[in-house]
């Protein structure tokens, strides 16, 4: 299969052409950049230097249908919106990792970001969480890649709210990420100086993937959920922590809620439930596609944490991971990586 990336030079673009260079059943045809079109790849990351891939090229919808079967879209906001209608009329498949596509309810994207100039597709996009659309995913010619924060936030509280095991009122995310998630577009508030040596919340009650959260949570459960989300960034380039506090309807068992996590994520092979008494940390997922969960009970107070990279499961990796299921290829091809310790 011939594979595009549009924005293959920021850091989510970067991830999917590392990894899908070294996937057995595709060949990177495009890869595109406004500000670097026309250079070669190694001239941005010479670390790509004697690898075979094309040079990069602007974003000209008519040449990448040309060359692709499958085009990611690592786009900003509202110019994938763009771009995406014409590639879908022309037979292409495409897994987005901007935010466009991944409401069902149009007021609730506008609210959030800005009008959106392709509504008609909001309800055909397949929300891209492998463990829990496995079946749309696979059907699906549009694949909206979830966030990073969303995913490490629905992946441990999915299987204890379909069992309504928790009082929904009063869930609370407190979540860690490192730098890249702000993207490589120049910012004071990611410079070295303005990070290094200092640790601080951001977006408070403002941060756009909570509405992403509260929509898939209340969707899985068949409740509406609403939850107290804090994001904060670390003074690290990659990685990402979630701690959700939660309080069980009544009380239960450390080994009750183990083997419910267990059973419930027993086929997946990206998400890892860790022994009891162990917790997730950030080196131990750090350039992986996994997601490790553990937790701790005390009386019907639930603490669940989560691990996981922010440009790998939280991005890039889970988006090769859908491609991987459009594709009927095994879930994990090219995404058994070993985790990048320092």
């Amino acid at each position: 299969m011939q594979i595009a990336i549009a924005g293959a030079t920021g850091y989510t673009g970067l991830e999917l052409t590392r990894i899908l260079s070294a996937h057995p059943h595709v060949t990177i045809s495009a890869l595109t950049s406004e500000t670097y079109a026309g250079q070669e790849y190694s001239s941005v990351y010479p670390g790509y230097l004697k690898r075979e891939l094309p040079r990069l090229e602007p974003l000209v919808p008519d040449a990448i249908i040309a060359k692709a079967d499958i085009i990611f879209t690592a786009l900003p906001h509202k110019e994938a919106m763009r771009v995406i209608p014409s590639l879908l009329k022309r037979g292409k498949r495409v897994i987005d990792l901007s935010a466009d596509f991944r409401f069902k309810n149009q007021k609730t994207y506008e609210r959030w970001y800005q009008e959106h100039s392709a509504p008609g597709l909001l309800a055909k996009a397949a929300y891209g969480l492998p463990e829990l659309y496995r079946s749309t995913i696979k059907k699906a010619k549009l694949v909206a890649n979830p966030g990073c924060y969303p995913t490490s936030i629905i992946l441990p509280l999915v299987p204890l709210l379909q069992q309504g095991l928790l009082t929904t009122s009063s869930i609370i995310a407190d979540s860690k990420s490192g730098v890249s998630g702000a993207g490589r577009s120049a910012k004071t508030a990611s410079l070295f100086c303005e990070v290094s040596e200092d640790f601080r919340a951001y977006g408070v009650f403002e941060h756009r993937h909570q509405p992403e959260i509260e929509e898939q949570l209340s969707s899985l459960s068949g409740s509406t959920i609403k939850i107290a989300f804090t994001p904060h960034l670390l003074p690290m380039s990659r990685g990402m922590l979630s701690t959700v506090y939660t309080r069980l309807k009544k009380s239960a068992r450390t080994q009750d809620i183990q083997s419910l996590l267990e059973k419930f994520y027993k086929k997946e092979p990206f998400v890892r439930i860790l022994p009891q008494g162990t917790l997730p940390n950030t080196a131990a997922v750090r350039g992986t596609n996994f997601c490790d969960i553990g937790f701790r009970l005390q009386e019907k107070q639930l603490v669940l944490i989560s691990c996981l990279d922010n440009l790998v499961k939280g991005a890039s990796g889970q988006a090769v991971q859908n491609m991987n299921i459009m594709l009927d290829c095994p879930e994990t091809t090219a995404l058994n990586m070993a985790p990048l310790y320092p």
